[in-house]
């Protein structure tokens, strides 16, 4: 475990995944979701080179099958430190004999968590070192610590969004997309959720309808806030659990629609390098305002 702080915040994060595991602030509050395997294992994983699931857990290259589980092998992968100052860590990891029977193409990836104030930069670098095109979808997954519940109490809250005209997609109970939208209604952007909002998996919103989550306390206030450009997000708690937490996750792709059976590269919301070029974005998390 790793640890880099500054004033305002404290965070650890794990070679495994390059997952980052607490946030704390200065009093010692914590924030991040400590992985109760009863709930979620996980803290906030990352999710590389695929976001949510496939059809029938297969992609295809050039005609050829190959077979992955949702989410894809980062967030399982042991990274390696490329670099650590006090307020900065930044972790990589690259392709390998083992990677290239899940994901045949050459690629580095580093992950980077960054403190500036109450506000934590999460920095995402993919690199084309093939000497094709790599196609590939990169996301995050954090969960949160929801203000005012308990573990055992009912799932509660408001969020607060910087749009208050949505349409969710529709998910099957295997987590592909429906070609239809759902209207998610607000009232001027404030969005009541309870266990119930849940029962068909994620709020996913791709098209780029939203860039900033805000987690609000019973008071209103914003007690955590997701800023992001990817065009897409989830809003997620486990569905029947009782789970204190919520996870919001900006996303670079989404799961394959149902009976998707085309190639990778014209899978919908992929990203694609050519040789020697790289990607590059973050999503930046605030505590408290």
């Amino acid at each position: 475990m790793e640890q880099i702080s500054n004033d305002y915040l404290t965070l650890r994060t794990s070679s495994l995944g390059a997952e980052l595991q607490s946030i704390q602030d200065s009093t010692g509050k914590e924030y991040l979701w400590q992985a109760d395997a009863q709930y979620w294992n996980r803290h906030s994983p990352v999710l590389f080179p695929l976001v949510g699931g496939l059809w029938q857990d297969t992609f295809r290259v050039d005609g050829k099958e190959y077979h992955s589980k949702r989410h894809g092998f980062a967030r399982d992968t042991d990274f390696k430190i490329l670099r650590k100052e006090p307020h900065r860590i930044v972790y990589g990891m690259h392709d390998t004999e083992d990677t290239w029977q899940k994901y045949p193409f050459h690629f580095a990836l580093s992950i980077s968590y960054k403190l500036e104030k109450n506000r934590i930069h999460v920095i995402w670098h993919v690199q084309n070192t093939d000497v094709r095109e790599i196609h590939f979808q990169i996301g995050g997954h954090p969960a949160f610590n929801l203000p005012d519940v308990k573990a055992g109490d009912p799932v509660h809250g408001y969020l607060k969004l910087d749009a208050d005209s949505l349409e969710r997609s529709i998910l099957t109970p295997e987590g592909n997309r429906l070609p239809d939208f759902l209207p998610v209604e607000t009232d001027e952007g404030i969005l009541e959720f309870t266990e119930e909002t849940f029962k068909d998996d994620a709020l996913i919103f791709d098209r780029c309808q939203l860039h900033e989550v805000q987690l609000l306390n019973r008071q209103g206030a914003p007690v955590i806030s997701v800023r992001f450009n990817s065009p897409a997000v989830g809003i997620w708690s486990p569905y029947g659990k009782h789970a204190p937490f919520l996870c919001i996750e900006p996303w670079y792709g989404v799961a394959d629609a149902v009976g998707y059976d085309g190639e990778l590269k014209d899978r919908y919301l992929m990203n694609h390098l050519l040789p020697g070029a790289s990607f590059m974005s973050e999503y930046v998390v605030t505590i408290g305002v």
